[in-house]
This record gives C-alpha cells, sequence and structure tokens, in this order.
C-alpha cells in the first residue's frame, strides 16, 4: 500500500520544502510554493527496453567521429530556427499564446516527415483521432500517407509503451499540461506532473534516439507554463509570437543547445495553415505608397536578420497641455 504525504515544490526553481513558505530560499520569488502529494512505493517497471551493458565512458574523439543526420522538417524557416532540422534523440519545446499557431506547425511538419519516408507519432491530449486528421486534411498532404500516426491518449506510460512498440523517429506531444504520469497522484497540468512528464520523455529521448516535440501552453504573461526547471531540462526552447488580429507570426529560438538563438522564423496564416514568408521586407513594402505624408521605411532586427519595416506617424492637435504619445500595433 502507498502512503501519501504532501510536500511544496516551487513552481520556478523546483525547490522541494517540507512545509509551506512564503519565500523560496532558492531563487527568492514569493508564493511560488503549492502543494503536492508525495506517493512512497515501489518503482514501476520501466517501460524501456532491458539492457544488461555496464556503462562505461566514452572518449570525446570517439563520439566526435559518429555523424549526427538532422532530420529536416522541408520548412525552411522552421529549419532555420532549429539550426538545420531536428537532432535525433533531442527533446523541443514549442511555447505560445492559444491560436497561434502551435499545433499547426507541428503537424504540417509530421506531414511532410512523414512523405519523407519518417515515422511519426502524432499524440493529442486535447483533440481526437478526428479532429485531428481533419485539420491534416486543411493542410494538405493526410491522403496517401502512412507514416504519420495519430493517436489520443493522456496517459504518458501507455504513450510510451506505444511509442516504443512503433518506433517512431519523431514523437510530437500535444500539450505536456495535458500529460499525467499515474505514479503521482496530482491533477495533470500540476507542477509535479509537468515536470515528471517531462523527465520521462527526456529519458526516453536520450536512451532510445527518437526526437520528441513538445508543445507548451504559456501563462498570462507570456512565460511557458510549469516550473521554471522545465526550459532546463530540453534541448530546444521555441517560442511562436503573434497578435492574433494579424496574420504574421513570428518563431523564434530562446534556447538551443544545437545552434543559434539568434534566427528567426516569419510565417503567415492562410486558410490552408502556416505559409512561409520567405522575403518579409517585400511582403510589409509591397502595398506602400511612396508619396504617403508621415510614412517612412526602417531598418529593424529579427534574430540575424534585417527587416524592413513601414512606421507611420499621425499627428493631431491635442486640447491638453502635454501632448499624448501612443504606439498602436509596432
Amino acid at each position: 500500500m502507498a502512503r501519501t504525504k504532501s510536500r511544496f515544490v516551487c513552481q520556478e526553481c523546483g525547490y522541494v520544502a517540507s512545509s509551506w513558505l512564503g519565500r523560496c530560499p532558492e531563487c527568492g520569488g514569493w508564493n511560488t510554493l503549492v502543494e503536492e502529494a508525495e506517493v512512497t512505493a515501489k518503482a514501476s517497471k520501466s517501460y524501456l527496453p532491458a539492457n544488461n551493458e555496464k556503462l562505461r565512458p566514452r572518449t570525446i574523439a570517439s563520439v566526435a567521429q559518429t555523424k549526427v543526420e538532422r532530420l529536416a522538417t522541408g520548412i525552411r524557416e522552421f529549419d532555420r530556427v532549429l539550426g538545420g532540422g531536428v537532432v535525433p534523440g533531442s527533446l523541443v519545446l514549442l511555447g505560445g499564446t492559444p491560436g497561434i499557431g502551435k499545433s499547426t506547425i507541428l503537424l504540417d511538419a509530421g506531414l511532410r516527415f512523414g512523405q519523407q519516408g519518417i515515422k511519426v507519432l502524432y499524440v493529442s491530449g486535447e483533440e481526437s483521432e478526428e479532429q485531428t486528421a481533419m485539420r491534416a486534411v486543411r493542410l494538405g498532404g493526410a491522403q496517401a500517407n502512412d507514416n504519420l500516426l495519430i493517436l489520443t491518449a493522456t496517459d504518458l506510460d501507455a504513450i510510451l509503451a506505444q511509442a516504443n512498440a512503433l518506433k517512431p523517429q519523431l514523437l510530437i506531444i500535444d500539450s505536456i499540461q495535458t500529460m499525467y504520469n499515474p505514479e503521482l497522484q496530482t491533477a495533470a497540468g500540476s507542477v509535479g506532473q509537468v515536470r515528471e512528464c517531462t523527465a520521462k520523455l527526456l529519458q526516453f529521448a536520450k536512451s532510445t534516439g527518437i526526437a520528441v516535440l513538445l508543445i507548451g501552453h504559456v501563462t498570462k504573461d507570456g512565460t511557458i507554463a510549469g516550473p521554471r526547471l522545465l526550459e532546463h531540462m530540453v534541448d530546444v526552447v521555441l517560442q511562436f509570437e503573434g497578435d492574433r488580429s494579424y496574420s504574421f507570426r513570428v518563431l523564434r529560438a530562446l534556447k538551443n543547445r544545437f545552434g543559434s538563438t539568434s534566427e528567426s522564423g516569419i510565417f503567415s496564416m492562410e486558410a490552408g495553415g502556416l505559409q512561409e514568408v520567405a522575403n518579409p521586407a517585400g511582403l510589409f513594402l509591397e502595398d506602400r505608397d511612396g508619396e504617403a505624408a508621415g510614412s517612412v521605411i526602417g531598418a529593424c532586427m529579427e534574430g540575424n536578420r534585417p527587416i524592413m519595416a513601414e512606421f507611420q506617424a499621425l499627428v493631431a492637435k491635442t486640447p491638453y497641455g502635454m501632448p499624448r504619445r501612443t504606439a498602436v500595433g509596432f
């Protein structure tokens, strides 16, 4: 019989305390400790295949001779931000506000991988298999694509058992906040569940060489929901930004162990999904009237890419003593 007791975990740094504290002694954050139920029980059977070989260190020279082939999605803007493609055995986290296009771009990438003969397992904890298939049909490429497998589940042990049996080259989880570990007696999306599920996926990716892509929700402040430790555990952190009132989206790399964090990708949300914007300057300036007053062209940097954008100014008389200056849609 398992024994249950409470512990308090900091949402920012993962510090564990036996009693509640107003301020975390590790990171100094106020009101960041959340109560969790800690279960003491025998370790469950591992989902990983048995490996009786003893761990032995290897020289850096022998490891460096092994060539790693990245998995290119075919979406040039996405591959640029990743550093050339997805690295096998890596753990990638994609965050963004609701409706920004996180599920769309990863499902589109899964369809393109399937067309290349790469087996992909797409797991959704928020949509049924029929809903996922409807979105895939809208994106195109769903017909005669037997390499993209879709699954609706939230039990992480069952998902990893299926992935271990199917041996895909890529595993997509949509989203990490909907997954739960049966060993923990807490609700899905809690700090402990998100941390433990990510740790299991990290172990699975490193031991099998299967790349794992995670979708993460964000808070009101725009940060990825869950403990700050989550961003330290994964290899790559991508952020999808944009205003839902406009069609343009910007993909940035906040962390990348396999490439630069100075790259950015520009997308446009169309009826058929996200479309790449290869020439942002031409797109932003194509309808510009050269004789318009209060309009000027300026250059701004998006990562390593200089983008020519139009800045407009509107000046009106004010009855107040101090004029007001505001920026809209900058």
